[in-house]
């Protein structure tokens, strides 16, 4: 990527008119995953100075702020409450400290990265977004889009809730991508599973998840059921990590594993 100019924002106001200024402009949060890139950019807009890393909480949801790095949500005593820890278990997970300590979640989100780890959590916690014009919208309705919104990222909402959560990273190496994650919740009647790096993004496994909600707890073969469902609706895809094949199989193993968990720990 070449890059001729670099602006710090000093708003967002700021921030948002620079960035619409021209197509070749674009905001730089941590910009570690921006080096793979090979655009032209004229003007690269930072936040850092806009303090917009904090990580809050008022009575009814968690407030993550864009540049937050994913080394601070791996450490975040207010994250560890909601669902196992299943956001910063899965930050955690990502390369190494170093590199947490430059990525932030907003350059995580906002990329639509089909690698991302942190996807797949965020949308069974239910997050939504708040851009500076835009509003609020819910992240999956963001990944959905099929045009780019030319706005900026300000925070990541989190609804308080009770529930538990599980998270697996499937990868060959400690420091890897990985060739499959797995993200599963459960408040009292209702499941959300996510499976992401297929390689594409993570999405909603919807047919799985019709299939389980309004049950407190489950059977065996209803466990059994969804995993398969999860798997067999689910598109995958070959890459240098992994089969189509080996993703499917993997996909069942471990939503069933996961599932098994929680309703374990439900009963």
């Amino acid at each position: 990527m070449n890059i001729k100019h670099f602006h710090k924002a000093a708003s967002l106001d700021d921030a948002y008119e620079r960035v619409n200024k021209s197509r070749h402009h674009a905001i730089i949060a941590g910009g570690a995953w921006m080096k793979f890139s090979s655009r032209e950019l004229e003007e690269v807009i930072d936040l850092s100075d806009l303090g917009l890393d904090a990580i809050e909480e008022t009575k009814n949801e968690v407030i993550i702020g864009s540049m937050t790095t994913l080394h601070a949500i791996e450490t975040s005593e207010i994250l560890q409450a909601l669902f196992n820890g299943i956001l910063p278990e899965a930050a955690a997970q990502i390369v190494g400290v170093g590199l947490r300590n430059v990525l932030t979640i907003g350059g995580s989100i906002i990329g639509k990265y089909g690698f991302s780890d942190l996807l797949g959590p965020l949308l069974c916690m239910d997050a939504q977004l708040n851009f500076h014009q835009a509003g609020k919208m819910s992240l999956e309705a963001f990944l959905d889009a099929k045009s780019s919104i030319n706005d900026v990222l300000v925070s990541v909402h989190i609804p308080k809730q009770n529930g538990k959560g599980y998270f697996k990273k499937v990868r060959k190496t400690a420091l890897d991508f990985a060739v499959l994650n797995i993200a599963i919740t459960k408040t009292t009647d209702q499941f959300k599973i996510a499976l992401g790096s297929r390689p594409a993004r993570a999405i909603l496994a919807m047919d799985a998840m019709a299939v389980l909600n309004g049950y407190e707890s489950l059977d065996n073969k209803q466990i059994e059921n969804a995993a398969k469902i999860a798997a067999d609706a689910t598109t995958f895809g070959d890459n240098h990590r992994a089969s189509k094949a080996y993703r499917k199989e993997l996909a069942y193993v471990y939503v069933r594993r996961g599932l098994f968990m929680l309703n374990k720990e439900a009963s």
